[in-house]
């Protein structure tokens, strides 16, 4: 299994961007892992753009599949006093897979403050059963995290789809940025709690907003509810929240997944 360091680490900058090679164990059926392809783009932006100020943003088009050998262009849009806009774009043999845009703001003084993205009161992590079977089932790129079910339904449970899972890197080194948007998508679209049977799904786009970042030295756990709002005419809705352990908003994202079943 290629841990997520390695992989990253192999990240290779060339006249045009950087190229990456996405092994077997990262893809999500015929293509790269949505988190990971995400990911892909937001290390490559920071690297280009090592000054760049925090990420606050980001947008993300899953346009088509791709795996194995990668390559990533990086493109600035604007950069103003504060914040710098880049496109991103991730391509593999039959051109664009993933498209982003990611924008970067400075911290800025300001007399107004509010927060309300509330953390469940769950058990914590030892205390949760593994949510995939046998803590490895579902697509290859599953093997990569620890996945415990602190709430909600399973696929194909009949349950309102909802889930809410504990969920963290086998590779202990992964605490980058990148690594917790990789981290961010772990889970099955949660419309697949009302499938009859299993059937094919993909993202389409994915919209996030960094809220918050983890203490580098905690026990790599986040907490993760993702819930689907509407089900209709082969697409989902879902809004997703991603906590660290002490409760700590991290992460506040969108996604529309196609369904085909």
């Amino acid at each position: 299994m290629t841990a997520y360091t390695d992989l990253m680490a192999a990240m290779t900058a060339t006249d045009a961007g950087f190229t990456a090679h996405v092994t077997d164990d990262w893809r999500q059926g015929r293509t790269t892992y949505g988190g990971l392809s995400a990911a892909l783009c937001v290390e490559a932006a920071q690297r280009t753009f090592p000054e760049a100020p925090p990420l606050r943003s980001a947008q993300f088009a899953f346009v088509g599949p791709a795996a194995g050998e990668l390559s990533i262009q990086v493109k600035p849009l604007r950069q103003g006093k504060s914040t710098l806009f880049v496109a991103v774009d991730l391509l593999g043999e039959q051109g664009v897979a993933t498209h982003g845009v990611l924008t970067f703001g400075a911290a800025r003084a300001s007399v107004v403050a509010y927060g309300e993205v509330p953390c469940p009161a769950i058990a914590r992590p030892e205390a949760c059963e593994p949510f995939f079977p046998g803590d490895r089932g579902g697509p290859s790129f599953v093997g990569q995290f620890e996945v415990r079910m602190a709430g909600g339904a399973r696929p194909l449970s009949g349950g309102a789809p909802e889930y809410l899972l504990w969920i963290r890197h086998r590779d202990p080194a992964a605490r980058s940025l990148s690594a917790l948007v990789a981290l961010a998508d772990t889970p099955p679209p949660p419309a697949m709690t009302l499938f009859p049977t299993f059937g094919p799904i993909s993202t389409m786009t994915w919209a996030l907003d960094i809220v918050g970042l983890p203490d580098q030295h905690d026990d790599g756990w986040r907490l993760l509810r993702s819930r689907a709002e509407t089900i209709g005419d082969g697409y989902s809705t879902q809004d997703m929240t991603l906590w660290d352990g002490a409760g700590t908003p991290l992460i506040v994202a969108r996604q529309n997944v196609a369904v085909f079943i």
